[in-house]
């Protein structure tokens, strides 16, 4: 009964430490592409989505999912050159990029985990709502002057492109059985 008990212990200990060392690198990607690549945004976008689809694939609670919301966005505005002038205006907009992070990876979970929606309608209704959600958001403060038309655009189209880009690669790694050749 006892060996039982440990070894219960142990499995629970390895997950617990999997789980957390692949948050950590999740993290890491999250943060660093967009802080030391930066450019193009379209590239960056793509890997930072496919982070953020993945961390809601491989993650078993939406409180480790948390941190990983906001990584990205931290990324681009510590480097201030994604939008170089305009950074000041991106520091607006971050509680609604990590609200449309969120609806991204909150979508994905909710339709494809739990309710095993089709992968590609999963993909497309919550891509669409996340940039949906910052367009409409961007187009408001548009409205009111407070951040310039060049955020429309970023906010907007390239947001769904490398939404659903980013997707597409997740799922391509989840396939290819990459992520289980290093363990994740």
């Amino acid at each position: 009964m006892m060996m039982e008990k440990n070894v219960t212990v142990g499995k629970y200990a390895v997950e617990y430490a999997h789980q957390t060392i692949g948050l950590y690198l999740y993290l890491l990607i999250g943060f660093l592409v967009p802080f030391t690549i930066g450019q193009p945004q379209e590239i960056v976008g793509m890997v930072v989505n496919a982070t953020l689809v993945l961390g809601a694939l491989e993650f078993a609670s939406y409180k480790q999912m948390l941190p990983l919301l906001f990584a990205p966005s931290l990324g681009v505005l510590a480097r201030g050159l994604i939008f170089g002038p305009f950074t000041p205006f991106l520091a607006i907009m971050l509680p609604f990029i990590w609200i449309s992070n969120a609806v991204l990876v909150f979508g994905v979970r909710e339709l494809y985990k739990r309710r095993e929606t089709d992968y590609l309608i999963t993909l497309g209704a919550a891509a669409l709502a996340k940039s949906g959600f910052l367009f409409l958001t961007a187009f408001a403060l548009v409205s009111l002057s407070i951040v310039p038309v060049l955020f429309l655009t970023t906010m907007g189209i390239i947001q769904l492109l490398t939404a659903l880009a980013g997707g597409a690669l997740a799922y391509g790694l989840r396939k290819s059985g990459v992520l289980r050749l290093m363990h994740f």
